[in-house]
């Protein structure tokens, strides 16, 4: 197929089939004017959905049309109307961070600087804009065995972050004056005590990265394309990704949706966060033992040898962990610097090509259950209801559940669980909350479990065992009172040492 061919629905997210489960929260730049009208339904339609032909001349959905009335278009990566990323993944406040944008037609855009947050339910709060500022078409991106990097764009803007600025998850929103739109996501960390410290999975979301989705240059680790514009599959997929490129589509990484889901529940409460990102945990940046917990809110699949080390540090040291996804250091990662010398701008993971074992934790002899107490175990292809067990315990206290409680939908996008031939971590302690039966793909009958426990140093480690936990704390048609009340209950715990 040619270029002019690729829609969003035949790449990307939806393409490699580990799609998010649910929509994005409410975000106020994705409000009214990124939204559409279906002719069909009268309904409006978020910018995040497309609606694919079902095959036939006459079984067909309509496309979505055009808005009716001006606004800002989502740009994409075959017309490369705005797209831009960041210099780094994470900055302190004094620091700068540079912006490196493409704009075809060369025309001025802006810049919207957004903080995520509750912020009395808008979700995110506008921090500053840009002068205006002159867009040019950057060169064609490089392309290397498959890795993709934009290393050699030009500076478009430099963005100095003001010493008063809250450490934070940020999004630079890019809109040209013809109205398309990108983002690029960045955090703000801070080195002032907290009594959680969230890490945001950018190497998760690296990993997962097809830009361009273009039908002939962009690559993941999951996906390439062919020279017909085909995409091809893990097998011949990219062994090495850089950072050094926007994101995909929209310009917002897959799943990212889990970490802003957490992060307007906890600031609504009034939980003590700080900021850092995964690159951060591996580089040392941020010293994880001087928190009471640490926080992984998203999928989270992708882990490099220096930040489980830092983990494992972390606990045994009294600091406890909270992993509110599944699916979680599955893969083993390594990260170089960029071709300019820039420190861990290249994720590295071969996967299974290649000759030797997989790239996988517990095929290199290290299961991720050592340190989470459960594992990967599967995709669940349709949300099933998360089961409770052990409902005596000081988790499920005040939430109302009771022992074999179904919470509809909270299994799902995939499951770990507990795998009794392979060793648990040190403890204490150790409780199973949820063993919940699915079904997968095919048909077999599966179950999910939610584990906790004590480490002898008195750190707790949870896992959810679920993609749907963070959601079900703050998402529009997703929040559960049960799983808010649990996560306050385990929260509340860590940040007061019980």
């Amino acid at each position: 197929m040619g270029t002019e061919q690729i829609r969003r629905w035949e790449s990307g997210a939806l393409a490699h089939a580990v799609s998010d489960p649910f929509a994005q929260g409410p975000l106020p730049w994705l409000r009214a004017s990124e939204h559409y009208f279906d002719d069909h339904s009268g309904q409006l339609v978020p910018w995040y959905v497309d609606l694919a032909p079902t095959g036939g001349s006459d079984a067909t959905e309509p496309l979505i049309p055009p808005p009716r009335r001006p606004g800002p278009r989502t740009a994409d990566d075959v017309h490369q109307q705005i797209k831009g990323f960041a210099s780094a993944g994470a900055v302190a406040p004094g620091e700068s961070i540079d912006f490196r944008v493409t704009v075809n037609p060369p025309q001025p855009f802006g810049v919207d600087v957004y903080r995520i947050g509750h912020y009395a339910g808008d979700g995110a709060s506008k921090i500053t804009t840009s002068p205006r500022l002159s867009g040019i078409v950057q060169p064609a991106p490089l392309a290397a065995e498959r890795t993709v990097s934009c290393h050699h764009w030009w500076l478009s803007w430099r963005l100095q972050v003001p010493t008063y600025w809250n450490s934070g998850c940020y999004v630079a929103v890019l809109t040209t004056d013809d109205g398309h739109r990108s983002h690029i996501p960045f955090t703000v960390r801070d080195h002032h005590p907290a009594d959680l410290l969230l890490l945001l999975p950018d190497v998760t979301w690296q990993a997962y990265n097809l830009y361009p989705e273009d039908g002939r240059t962009g690559a993941s680790l999951y996906h390439a394309w062919d020279d017909d514009g085909r995409l091809l599959g893990e097998e011949e997929a990219a062994v090495a990704v850089a950072f050094d490129r926007p994101y995909a589509g929209a310009g917002l990484p897959l799943h990212v949706g889990h970490a802003y889901d957490f992060i307007r529940w906890a600031e609504r409460y009034g939980y003590d966060l700080a900021y850092a990102d995964a690159r951060d945990l591996h580089a040392g940046r941020v010293d994880p033992t001087r928190y009471r917990g640490l926080v992984f809110p998203g999928h989270d699949e992708y882990w490099s040898a220096p930040m489980r080390r830092n983990a494992e540090l972390a606990r045994d040291a009294g600091t406890s962990l909270v992993f509110l996804s599944a699916n979680t250091m599955y893969w083993q990662v390594d990260l170089a610097p960029s071709v300019t010398g820039e420190p861990d701008r290249i994720l590295h993971c071969r996967k299974r090509q290649g000759s030797g074992r997989p790239q996988l934790w517990r095929e290199q002899g290290d299961p991720e259950q050592e340190l989470m107490g459960i594992q990967y175990a599967g995709r669940v292809p349709e949300p099933s209801p998360l089961v409770v067990r052990n409902a005596s315990h000081w988790l499920w206290e005040a939430t109302g559940a009771a022992e074999g409680d179904e919470l509809p939908g909270l299994v799902a996008g995939e499951a770990d669980r507990y795998y009794p031939r392979t060793p648990l971590p040190r403890h204490s302690e150790r409780i199973l909350l949820a063993h919940s039966p699915y079904d997968d793909a095919g048909g077999a009958r599966r179950h999910q479990e939610t584990s906790l426990y004590r480490a002898p140093s008195g750190a707790l480690v949870f896992a959810s065992g679920t993609f749907a936990w963070s959601p079900a704390l703050d998402r529009p048609e997703h929040a559960n009172p049960v799983v808010q009340r649990a996560t306050a209950n385990l929260l509340d715990r860590i940040c007061k040492r019980d």
